[in-house]
């Protein structure tokens, strides 16, 4: 067996047998509740719209419904629709290191998939550790971006292994399921370069609808190609280089649920725009911010970031995010509404910023999300620095600040529905969560 796919079987296996830590499991059921209370934020997005009108149709001998709707749909169908639905607004978890990445992309196949077998929310919450330690670990191992390939490749194989725990499948079918979600699975880095498009919002969608297709075929015997990673042609040589994988390191802890619905480079700049805003008098003559090089190569240096068109590509921009907060407040869910896209006040402040890369900053990350923001008004100057932002593994988000954050998405009365239902996950049906998410949709 390939020695990475080894570690990670064998990681899959210890958790089915042992099961995970009181700690991990309180918090992989916030993020349970977190990737749903955001889906509902988008289920009526254009992108979403699109993909049930396209897939709605799709039916099987495994079903799993449509966030929301009740609607019935192959369990891959299902996985993308409702994939793209928790990612779309760019609001679901992170997780910084080499690469980053949002970990919750992996909570809808398993959903999906576990609704179709009937299991419990005990075995949701090992197969969802199971895909967090998977992509914390490729994440923490090296970086594929300046490689040109996009980090959803990390989501095909943490996917893939959490879809294989769940099935429970042996040591020979898991390699096939992980040899066969990766191989055809390797995600360019064009998704997130110029101007942005539907596709950045459901890209890890597709790569986890495809993890699900190629675990349907593994726990039936088909036989995927050897040696995924080590091979003469496998991931080592043609993607990533040759790493090795820790998996030793509990990982959960130090994924980010996000305050705002903005790119999480951004996050720290949203936030102390929004404190400046309220400190500020006087016409804004200039703003100047002190970054690091990740977040100026990711969401500033393009000349799009500069006059975002698309909401993808405004939710990527730390120049418009900081312009919108200063001039409107926290960006919430119609921050990217094309009368702001169109706001001839944010696009003449944007042409006022200044953005500095700084060696202190880069050192802090990504251990810290460092950002400084000077204001300069005709009545002074005002300044603030955010190293750690809310939500940050620095500042971890309570069940408290998750039932705010579902009011502002869905309402008090529905957030409270679904994470009353988390809170309780481990001693919950899948199908019983679904129906509670079924519930509040209308």
């Amino acid at each position: 067996m390939d020695r990475i796919v080894q570690k990670i079987h064998e990681l899959s296996v210890e958790v089915s047998e042992k099961g995970i830590e009181g700690g991990d499991r309180e918090e992989l059921k916030k993020r349970v509740a977190d990737s749903i209370i955001v889906s509902y934020g988008a289920r009526n997005s254009v992108p979403v719209r699109i993909a049930v009108e396209a897939l709605g149709h799709h039916r099987s001998g495994m079903e799993a419904p449509i966030y929301f709707s009740g609607s019935m749909v192959s369990v891959e169908a299902a996985a993308f629709i409702n994939g793209g639905m928790t990612r779309y607004l760019d609001f679901n978890d992170t997780y910084l290191s080499k690469e980053a990445l949002h970990p919750s992309d992996n909570i809808p196949p398993l959903i999906a998939v576990g609704y179709a077998m009937s299991l419990g929310g005990e075995e949701l919450l090992r197969a969802s550790y199971v895909s967090y330690q998977v992509v914390g670990a490729l994440s923490d191992a090296v970086s594929i971006r300046d490689r040109g390939w996009d980090h959803v490749t990390y989501i095909s194989v943490s996917s893939a292994a959490g879809i294989a725990n769940l099935m429970g499948l042996t040591e020979e079918r898991f390699e096939n399921a992980l040899s066969l979600g990766i191989n055809n699975n390797i995600s360019m880095r064009q998704t997130r370069a110029g101007e942005l498009s539907m596709w950045k919002g459901f890209t890890a969608a597709n790569a986890c609808r495809n993890s699900v297709f190629a675990a349907l075929l593994a726990q039936k015997g088909f036989t995927g190609p050897s040696h995924i990673f080590t091979g003469e042609m496998g991931f080592f040589k043609q993607v990533s280089g040759e790493f090795d994988l820790d998996l030793s390191v509990d990982r959960v802890p130090r994924t980010m649920i996000k305050n705002y619905p903005v790119e999480y480079h951004a996050m720290s700049a949203a936030e102390a725009a929004d404190e400046l805003r309220k400190e500020i008098r006087g016409d804004i003559e200039s703003v100047s911010v002190d970054t690091f090089r990740v977040a100026h190569t990711i969401i500033i240096k393009d000349p799009e970031k500069l006059r975002p068109r698309t909401k993808e590509t405004a939710d990527h921009s730390m120049p418009y995010i900081i312009a919108y907060t200063l001039l409107h407040g926290a960006p919430g869910l119609d921050a990217y509404d094309d009368r702001y896209l169109r706001d001839q006040a944010i696009l003449d402040l944007i042409d006022r910023m200044k953005f500095n890369v700084t060696e202190k900053y880069n050192s802090m990350y990504p251990e810290y999300l460092p950002v400084r923001i000077e204001v300069r008004t005709d009545r002074g100057t005002w300044s603030k620095e955010v190293d750690a932002p809310k939500g940050h593994f620095r500042r971890p988000y309570t069940w408290d600040d998750l039932q705010e954050k579902g009011r502002r998405v869905m309402g008090e009365d529905r957030a409270r529905e679904v994470i009353g239902v988390c809170r309780d996950l481990e001693r919950r049906s899948i199908r019983e969560l679904m129906e509670v998410v079924k519930s509040v949709g209308p």
